[in-house]
């Protein structure tokens, strides 16, 4: 379990190390007065990234768990949630749970934004 932890720790420190430089670097090449450019190139980017990682893994690790804590999980949860959440939903439309998908996708925008919203009120 440890060793587990540490491996999500580690790649999810990578990964937050490079969303910060995406959102620099796109700031600095694209637009410093668009601040949604880092966001959204971090959130493509990110689904692209672990589609490919988990793909790769799919067919060349077998039943080890390190790679996929390590990548997956870590850095790429690091990187953006928003691509763990894009990874979930095409697993469950993959495994004919299209209802539950769309539940799921409309329930965490709709109750993500109203957390946002009652944080701040809150704040």
């Amino acid at each position: 379990m440890i060793k587990d932890v540490l491996l999500v720790g580690l790649g999810g420190g990578i990964g937050s190390m490079l969303r910060f430089l995406t959102s620099r670097l796109s700031a600095r090449f694209i637009s410093s007065s668009w601040a949604l450019a880092g966001t959204f190139i971090t959130n493509i980017v990110g689904c692209f990234l672990i589609g490919l990682i988990a793909g790769w893994l799919l067919y060349n690790t077998g039943k080890s768990q390190t790679l996929p804590l390590l990548l997956v999980i870590g850095f790429c949860g690091g990187y953006t949630t928003f691509s763990a959440f894009a990874f979930e939903n095409v697993q469950l439309l993959q495994s004919g749970h299209i209802f539950f998908s769309i539940i799921y996708i409309t329930l965490s925008i709709i109750v993500g934004l109203l957390a946002v919203w009652g944080g701040i009120k809150l704040g």
